[in-house]
C-alpha cells in the first residue's frame, strides 16, 4: 500500500490509469493478465514519490514500447508478453539470489524496486526501454524516513507546472519564433490541452486560418494585404501552438507530425498563389508574378531537399568525424552566434514574419522579391557548409543511408531501366552525372524557343545521365547531392518552359503542376524519417519518376504549341498527379501502423 499521505494513486488515475494494488509480484502479473490487451499497462512502486509531471513523462509517452522511472515501468501492448516473461524471469532470479542481468552477469541498474528489476529483465532480453530525462523534476522511491522527507521537500521546491511548461517549447528554435512566439503560445498550448483540444485540431485550424489569409492576399487590395498578414502571423502561432500542445500534454502522432509537416507546406503555398491572384488583381501583368511564386517554391522546395538528403546521409554514418563539424559545435557554444546562424538560415518564423509584414506595407512583386534572395542567401549558407561537411568528414555510409538516398532520388521507370547499365564507382561520379543531366535540360529549356524539341532531346540526355547516376548505391561523400540536383532539374525546366511559352495561364498552371509534385517529394521525406519506408514503388511508376515527369512535360511544349493546349495539357497532369499521390497519401497515413513520433522539426 502506499506510504501515508501519498498522493500516487490520485496521480496514477489523473493520468488515466484504472489503479490496483498487488502484494507481490505474482498477483500483478494475474491482475495485468485480465487487462484488455489493447491497454497500456503500468507497475509503479507503491512508496514511490515525485512529480505528476515525472510520472506522466514516465508513463504516458507513446512513442515507447516501454520506459521506466526509478519505481515505475510501462509497456505499450505490443511488449505485454515481453512484460509478463520479464516478471517471471524476475521473480525466477530474485527467489535464487541471482542477478536480473543473468548468471554471472553485472546487475547494472540502480533501481532495486520490483519495476526496476523488471526494467531490467526487458532490457536484457531485447526491449528497448526509454529513461526520459527529468531534469529538475524529482522521481524517487524512498527507503527511510530522513528519504522520505528529503524527496516530499524536493518535490515541493520545485513548479511541477512551470517546468511542463518549459518543455512544452522546442528545443532547438528560431529567434523569432524563441522571443516572440513561444514565450505566451505555451499558455495557449495550455488552454487547449485544458479544454481536450488535439494538437491535430490546432494544426487544422492553423491550415484554415493560412487559407482565409492566402484568400485576403487574392483580393488586392490593401485592405486585404494587412488582414492576410496578420492572419498569416496568427496561423504561425497556431503552428507553434499544435507542437507545444503535444509536447505538453504527450499527444504525439505519427498521424499528427505528417499533418504538421505537410500543412506547412500547404500553407505557404497557398499564401504564394494568394499573393500571385492578388497582384492580377491590382491591375497588370501577373504571369511574372507567378513565375516569382513559382521560382520561391522551387527554390525553398530544393532547400528542404539539400536539408533532409544530407541528414539521411549522414545521420548514421560511421566514423562520422569533420574539422568543419567541430567549428560549428564550438560556435554554438557561443550565444550570439547561435542565433545569428538560425536566422541566416531564414527558418520558418522569419520567413513567414517578413512575408507577412512586407505583404502588409508593400506589393506581392516585392514580397518575392525578398523571398528570392533571402531564400537563395540562406541556401548558398547552408549548402556551402554541408559541402565543406561532406569534403573534410571520414565516414563510411551505411546501406540505410544508400537506400533512403535511393528512394529520395525518385527514379521512374525510365531511369531504373538505364540503371542497368552501371557507371564507373568511387569518386563524384554520381553527383557529377546529375549534375551535368541537371545543368543541360534546364539550361535547353531556358533558351531554346517554345515548340523546340531541343528541350526533348536534352530531357532524353537527362533521364540517360540520371539513370546512370543511381545504377549504384550512393555512398559517396557528395552522393546526397543527387537527390537535389534532381529536384532542381525538374521543377525548374517546368517553370522555364512555362514561364517563356507565352501561353497564357501556363505558369499558374506549372504552379500546380510543381505543387503536386513537391507534395509527393515531402510526403517521401516524412514517410523514410517517420520509419515507415519510401512510398510503394507502384505509386511512383504511376506519377512517372522525375525524369518521366519531365520528358512529358518537353514533350507537351514540343507538340502542344496552340494557345491553350499547353495550359491544359499542365493542368491535366498537376490534377493526375496530385489525385494519385494525394490519395495514396491519406490512405497510408490514416492507416499507418508507424510508432508515434513528435519530430522536432527542422527550423526552415
Amino acid at each position: 500500500m502506499p506510504v501515508p499521505g501519498s498522493s500516487i494513486g490520485d496521480d496514477l488515475r489523473a493520468l488515466g490509469f484504472d489503479v490496483r494494488t498487488a502484494a507481490d509480484a505474482g498477483e500483478a502479473a494475474a491482475l495485468l493478465g485480465a487487462v484488455p490487451a489493447s491497454h497500456r499497462v503500468a507497475l509503479v512502486d507503491p512508496r514511490f514519490v515525485g512529480h505528476v509531471h515525472a510520472l506522466r513523462l514516465g508513463l504516458t509517452d507513446p512513442r515507447f514500447a516501454a520506459a521506466a522511472l526509478p519505481g515505475a515501468l510501462t509497456v505499450q501492448p505490443a511488449s505485454r508478453a515481453a512484460l509478463l516473461h520479464a516478471m517471471d524471469r524476475t521473480a525466477a532470479a530474485v527467489g535464487a539470489g541471482r542477478p536480473v542481468a543473468g548468471d554471472g552477469g553485472p546487475d547494472r541498474t540502480e533501481d532495486r524496486t520490483v519495476p526496476g528489476r523488471i526494467a531490467l529483465a526487458l532490457e536484457t532480453e531485447g526491449t528497448a526501454v526509454q529513461r526520459p530525462e527529468l531534469g529538475s523534476l524529482t522521481a524517487t522511491v524512498p527507503t527511510t524516513d530522513e528519504e522520505l522527507a528529503a524527496a516530499r521537500a524536493a518535490v515541493a521546491a520545485v513548479d511541477d507546472e512551470a517546468v511542463r511548461l518549459r518543455s512544452a517549447v522546442k528545443a532547438h528554435d528560431g529567434f523569432f519564433t524563441t522571443h516572440f512566439i513561444s514565450p505566451y503560445s505555451r499558455y495557449i498550448a495550455r488552454w487547449c490541452a485544458r479544454r481536450g483540444l488535439t494538437p491535430n485540431q490546432v494544426t487544422t485550424a492553423s491550415l484554415i486560418t493560412a487559407l482565409v489569409a492566402a484568400g485576403c492576399a487574392a483580393t488586392g487590395t490593401r485592405a486585404g494585404f494587412v488582414a492576410a498578414g496578420l492572419l498569416l502571423l496568427f496561423s504561425f502561432v497556431l503552428d507553434c501552438t499544435d507542437g507545444q500542445l503535444a509536447r505538453y500534454s504527450l499527444q504525439y502522432s505519427t498521424m499528427g507530425a505528417w499533418l504538421d509537416a505537410t500543412f506547412d507546406r500547404a500553407k505557404e503555398y497557398a499564401y504564394y498563389a494568394g499573393l500571385a491572384i492578388g497582384a492580377s488583381h491590382m491591375g497588370g501583368g501577373s504571369d511574372d508574378v507567378w513565375a516569382l511564386a513559382l521560382g520561391a517554391m522551387v527554390l525553398q522546395a530544393c532547400r528542404h531537399v539539400v536539408d533532409f538528403s544530407f541528414n539521411e546521409a549522414n545521420h548514421d554514418a560511421v566514423s562520422n568525424t569533420s574539422p568543419t563539424a567541430a567549428l560549428s559545435d564550438r560556435l554554438d557554444s557561443v550565444g550570439w552566434t547561435v542565433w545569428l546562424r538560425r536566422m541566416i538560415v531564414l527558418p520558418i518564423g522569419e520567413r513567414w514574419a517578413m512575408i507577412a509584414v512586407l505583404t502588409a506595407v508593400t506589393t506581392p512583386r516585392i514580397v518575392f522579391y525578398a523571398l528570392l534572395v533571402g531564400c537563395s542567401l540562406a541556401a548558398c549558407y547552408t549548402t556551402a557548409g554541408r559541402l565543406l561537411r561532406s569534403l573534410t568528414r571520414t565516414a563510411r555510409r551505411t546501406d540505410r543511408a544508400a537506400r533512403a538516398l535511393a528512394d529520395l532520388a525518385d527514379s521512374g521507370p525510365l531511369a531504373r531501366a538505364v540503371a542497368v547499365v552501371r557507371r564507373p564507382g568511387g569518386g563524384f561520379t554520381a553527383p557529377l552525372l546529375a549534375l551535368v543531366g541537371s545543368g543541360l535540360v534546364i539550361a535547353t529549356a531556358l533558351v531554346t524557343p517554345f515548340g523546340s524539341w531541343w528541350p526533348v532531346v536534352a530531357a532524353g540526355v537527362y533521364t540517360l545521365f540520371a539513370g546512370l547516376a543511381v545504377s549504384r548505391p550512393l555512398k559517396g561523400a557528395l552522393d546526397w547531392l543527387v537527390p537535389p540536383f534532381f529536384r532542381a532539374a525538374e521543377y525548374c525546366t517546368v517553370l522555364a518552359l512555362a514561364a517563356r511559352s507565352g501561353v497564357p495561364h501556363a505558369v499558374p498552371a506549372a504552379f500546380g503542376l510543381v505543387a503536386a509534385v513537391a507534395y509527393h517529394h515531402y510526403d517521401t521525406v516524412y514517410r523514410i524519417r517517420g520509419g515507415t519506408g519510401a512510398p510503394p514503388q507502384w505509386l511512383v511508376r504511376t506519377v512517372l519518376g522525375h525524369e518521366g515527369r519531365t520528358l512529358v512535360v518537353a514533350l507537351f511544349a514540343a507538340v502542344l504549341t496552340t494557345r491553350s493546349s499547353f495550359t491544359t495539357a499542365l493542368t491535366a497532369l498537376a490534377a493526375a498527379v496530385a489525385l494519385v499521390v494525394t490519395v495514396e497519401s491519406i490512405r497510408f497515413w490514416v492507416s499507418s501502423s508507424a510508432p508515434a513520433v513528435h519530430d522536432e522539426g527542422e527550423l526552415a
